[in-house]
Parts: structure tokens; C-alpha cells; sequence
């Protein structure tokens, strides 16, 4: 696949990619990092977009509507991106169900697929799915999976104010919920386990690799011969999982780029005299 240089936004790119993978956007909640992905989105350039799930939190968006404008304009941005030339495939993970009554469709240029093979620039044979079938939680114990659910959103919602008290001190954003879910034993062993099992599942199928999310930990490291790949999230890392031209793969973790910038922008000056006491 050729790299395409008649796009505006590829002109405007800082990186030219030939393909990035994104997932667990969860646009419709509360806790979507909408305004970083859009930053990403303006900054990075690919002729292949891969959606690996959970790019709509449907389960959140039935208990209560919040539909902003930057999660619109994420939309846009990806629907623009299509219609200038770029290849938009979409695989649906467990937030985003309902689409995968749709596989083999295509949507305003965006095609649903199910567990598509991508193939690297370097020949590398790539399963794609969101991972939600490897998560027995998921498949066992959905009722399980809806009260963590609730109570990752709580952690989210706390986050928020910790977050604006940070940047008004000049400090980074920082996750509350990804900080605790690293620090609990069986969250590790439950991220080790999952990532076992989904590269046993990729050798099973005779491809070279996989390239999933759903469990919010992004990662690249090779098990029993299986080049397992996670391009992690929106919600707490943002993370993506990109391909360069030569098909070498890479974590870009986008909030350091967005953290980087807005801590060298000008800072509003508080005049303490005039403050009330």
C-alpha cells in the first residue's frame, strides 16, 4: 500500500503513518479524552484507520444521553478523513455491540468488519479484534461486567475535578482509575492472563501477530512467538497503536504530546492583589 500524499490533512500531518489503531474511545460518556484524540487526529496521518471497538459506549448512552460537540467533531474528523481517500474499517467490541449485526457493511465509507487480517508494510500477519470474547467476565458473568462498568465511571467522574485543580497548579493530566487498576494484584494477573490468552488464540489461527483493546493497557511485546499488540484507549492512557511506512510497529502515547503543549502555552496570571479575601 502506497503512502498517499494528496490530502490535505496528510499535508498538514507532523506523522505520515500507514496505519493506526485506535479503540475504546467511548464516546458518549463523560470520561472520553475527546479533545486529545481530536489533537491526535490533527497531528497523525494514515491511509488505513482501524476502530477496534468501543468507539460509542452504547451501554452508557442507554442509561442517559450526553452527546457533546467534540465527540460530534471526533466523528467528523474520521467521516473527512474517509472521504478524502483514506480506508476507515471498523471492528465493533462490546460497548459497541450493536454494530456487529452490520459486518460486511459499509457506513459513509467506513467498512464493519469482523476480526479482519491486516498485513504490515514488512509482511507481518495481523489478527484485529477488540478482545471482548477473551474476557471471561464478558462471557461468563455479564451482570459483572455492567457493575464494573458503573463503578470505572465513578472513578472517571472523580478524576475530573482532581484533573482541574492539576492544571490550574501547571501540572499533567493524571488517571486516578488507571493508577488504581495497576496497583491491585489480580487487575495485573488479570491483564497478564488476558494477554495469554489472546496470542494463543492468535497462533491457533496462523497469523504473526494480534491487535486488540478493550482492557485499557497498552502494549507491545512478543509472546511464544505471537507479536501481541493492545493500542490501548481514550479514556485514560490515550494511546494509540501506529505503523510506520517501513511496518515498524509503535505505542504513540498522545498525552505526553497534548501535555507537552498545553503546559508551554501561556498560562492565564492570577492578579492575587485583587482577589477577595
Amino acid at each position: 500500500m502506497s503512502q498517499k500524499s494528496n490530502h490535505s490533512d496528510d499535508e498538514q500531518a507532523e506523522f505520515k503513518l500507514r496505519t493506526i489503531f485506535i479503540s475504546d474511545i467511548h464516546l458518549g460518556t463523560k470520561g472520553c479524552q475527546a479533545e486529545v484524540l481530536l489533537d491526535f487526529l490533527k497531528h497523525c496521518h494514515a491511509d488505513t484507520y482501524y476502530l477496534v471497538g468501543d468507539i460509542f459506549d452504547g451501554w452508557r448512552l442507554k442509561k442517559s444521553w450526553y452527546w457533546p460537540q467534540s465527540h460530534n467533531d471526533v466523528v467528523q474528523k474520521l467521516l473527512r478523513k474517509a472521504r478524502k481517500g483514506s480506508r476507515i474499517i471498523y471492528v465493533p467490541g462490546n460497548h459497541d455491540e450493536f454494530l456487529r449485526h452490520y459486518f460486511d457493511l459499509t457506513f459513509g465509507d467506513v467498512e464493519v468488519k469482523n476480526n479482519p487480517v491486516h498485513e504490515t508494510a514488512d509482511g507481518k500477519r495481523l489478527l484485529v479484534t477488540h478482545g471482548d470474547q477473551y474476557d471471561n467476565v464478558m462471557l461468563y458473568s455479564r451482570w459483572l461486567a455492567f457493575l464494573g462498568d458503573s463503578a470505572y465511571e465513578t472513578l472517571l467522574v472523580l478524576n475530573r475535578p482532581l484533573n482541574k485543580v492539576r492544571r490550574f497548579f501547571g501540572l499533567s493530566h493524571w488517571s486516578l482509575s488507571q493508577y488504581l487498576k495497576l496497583k491491585v494484584k489480580n487487575a495485573v494477573n488479570f491483564i497478564s492472563c488476558f494477554e495469554s490468552v489472546v496470542a494463543a488464540d492468535a497462533k491457533h489461527q496462523h497469523v504473526d501477530g494480534v491487535v486488540c483493546g478493550h482492557i485499557h493497557h497498552a502494549e507491545i511485546r512478543e509472546i511464544d512467538g505471537i507479536t501481541y499488540c493492545n493500542d490501548g484507549d481514550w479514556v485514560e492512557s490515550c494511546t494509540a497503536l501506529v505503523e510506520h511506512i517501513d511496518g515498524r510497529l509503535e505505542i504513540m502515547n498522545w498525552l505526553e504530546h497534548y501535555n507537552h503543549r498545553l503546559l508551554a502555552a501561556p498560562q492565564p496570571q492570577v492578579d492575587f492583589a485583587q482577589s477577595p479575601i
